[in-house]
């Protein structure tokens, strides 16, 4: 019963698919928006869960702030506002009347207000407020919000008009703390994909073009989607003064001198998602890694014609009762019984589909044999993928089979990026010719047609028109450079710098 569409015939297909025979999300009548169901929104609850944790432990609160931002704060950051003014919501009348059977805006607002974007300028104003002196400083915030930017070409996951993010924002007395606050949050964004999503990435630097609107630098994470495409899976970015002097945030500093704070801000959305389906799923579905999943293990009881079904939803009950003292990733085990009156194999693939880490089948049989039927969602279809246990085996080893389940997935995809980093490509006519290939599904293990390349960048403002029209980006200049020379992969000229170069969401 696999998907319709497989990944190597309809990539772009197979992911619209998986979504939708998941049931995490849908498009909805508002255009351009989704409507995230209990599975979908249910892994972005665990996100937001484990992430929250990870940020509070760095010494961040949260906070909340208005969606409504004056027009007139965007206008004071010259290069932010020019970054977002094709992609904002502007609010300009605060009723409707009706007017022959029509409604029309009526009260004009004074002043615009723009549907968030982001929210650096509206924190701005309130860190002007609360900043007087360097005892004040730092301020360390987080805000859980939803994000309104009128994107044209709207996928599930990837790109909405609404979507849901954490953006941290942060305010110091010195450069040298601040851009330590940047890099510190990108390893917290690196240790979450990694060890929360089994989702490996690279990290490093944005070049200049790329660069967050109005930021100094900023900094990204990069992973590998089956395709060999890159996603964008987190970004933290180093502002500098740049908002403090347009915000007016200045302290009085230890010889009792005036001086403009620096500010960063940081942040992922539920386009972390999109990338866990595209690092993850299969040809059968979704694959939820088992740090995330809503449900690490489902139980479904299997009931014949005849069959004492309380009998059976007695045993598992008490399985279930007895799970609730083991743990996985320091966690209590989220279970769930699948009680709904539908055939057993139907409740199955659906699970299947959903990507539950380990679906349990429990008849009279396995009751009188004190066994349960075990599913393993990442090896379903091999004939590891399912196996007989004792429940009394189950109980005591599911906790850690969970984490050795997460490391697997982790290796699998850390594999595919390992095999696809290309090194060999050193001149412009052996990139050009590389790339000229389109995208396909990497086959598990191996090395695909096209994917990432890392080489040689001059930074001539010339070769950005080379890659906007191959369509290509420089997704990040890695951290750990090699310091070697060689030609640039674009113009050919003299480069010393290393970046990865690869199509993107």
């Amino acid at each position: 019963m696999a998907m319709k569409t497989t990944r190597k015939a309809n990539y772009p297909q197979w992911y619209q698919e998986v979504v939708s025979e998941a049931d995490m999300a849908e498009n909805s009548v508002s255009p351009g928006c989704m409507v995230m169901k209990a599975w979908g929104y249910g892994l972005w609850e665990r996100i937001q869960r484990v992430l929250d944790e990870k940020i509070k432990e760095t010494g961040h609160e949260n906070y909340y702030f208005p969606m409504f931002i004056p027009l007139s704060f965007f206008q004071k950051e010259a290069d932010h506002v020019e970054g977002f003014a094709k992609e904002m919501a502007v609010v300009t009348h605060s009723r409707l009347v009706n007017e022959d059977g029509k409604l029309k805006p009526a009260s004009p607002l004074e002043e615009p207000l723009i549907v968030r974007p982001t929210s650096e300028t509206i924190i701005a104003d309130s860190f002007a407020k609360w900043v007087n002196s360097y005892r004040d400083l730092p301020i360390l915030l987080n805000q859980w919000a939803n994000v309104v930017r009128w994107e044209m070409r709207p996928r599930l996951f990837l790109r909405t008009r609404e979507f849901l993010w954490q953006e941290g924002h942060t305010v110091h007395a010195s450069m040298k703390e601040a851009e330590a606050e940047t890099v510190k949050m990108l390893e917290v964004y690196r240790d979450f994909s990694e060890n929360a999503l089994a989702m490996p990435v690279l990290v490093g630097r944005k070049p200049e073009h790329e660069k967050f609107p109005g930021a100094i630098d900023t900094y990204c994470i990069e992973a590998m989607m089956q395709d060999g495409k890159a996603l964008q899976a987190g970004t933290s970015h180093f502002l500098g003064q740049n908002f403090a002097k347009s915000a007016n945030i200045k302290f009085t500093n230890q010889n009792n001198e005036p001086e403009f704070a620096y500010t960063t801000s940081w942040g992922v959305s539920t386009r972390l998602i999109g990338g866990t389906i595209m690092c993850h799923a299969d040809d059968n579905g979704m694959v939820v890694p088992p740090h995330v999943a809503p449900y690490q293990i489902v139980f479904v009881p299997v009931i014949k014609k005849n069959d004492d079904s309380e009998k059976i939803f007695d045993y598992i009950a008490k399985i279930q009762t007895q799970l609730k003292t083991q743990t996985a990733f320091g966690e209590k085990l989220r279970t769930k019984i699948d009680t709904r009156d539908k055939p057993s194999v139907d409740k199955v693939w659906e699970w299947i589909r959903k990507g539950a880490p380990v679906v349990c089948e429990i008849g009279l049989r396995d009751i009188e044999n004190d066994g349960i039927m075990v599913k393993e969602r990442i090896f379903f279809g091999t004939p590891e993928g399912k196996k007989i246990m004792k429940t009394e085996e189950f109980i005591a080893n599911i906790g850690k089979r969970l984490e050795e389940l997460q490391k697997l997935m982790f290796k699998k995809a850390k594999q595919r990026l390992e095999n696809n980093i290309r090194t060999d490509i050193t001149t412009p006519e052996e990139f050009a010719a590389y790339f000229a290939q389109s995208n396909e599904w990497i086959e598990d293990g191996k090395q695909g047609k096209v994917a990432f390349v890392r080489g040689k960048w001059c930074g001539d403002p010339l070769s950005e028109e080379i890659l906007k029209s191959m369509k290509i980006t420089i997704r990040c200049i890695p951290f750990d450079q090699s310091g070697t020379k060689g030609k640039c992969l674009l113009t050919g000229k003299d480069a010393t710098l290393d970046v990865i170069y690869a199509r993107s969401y």
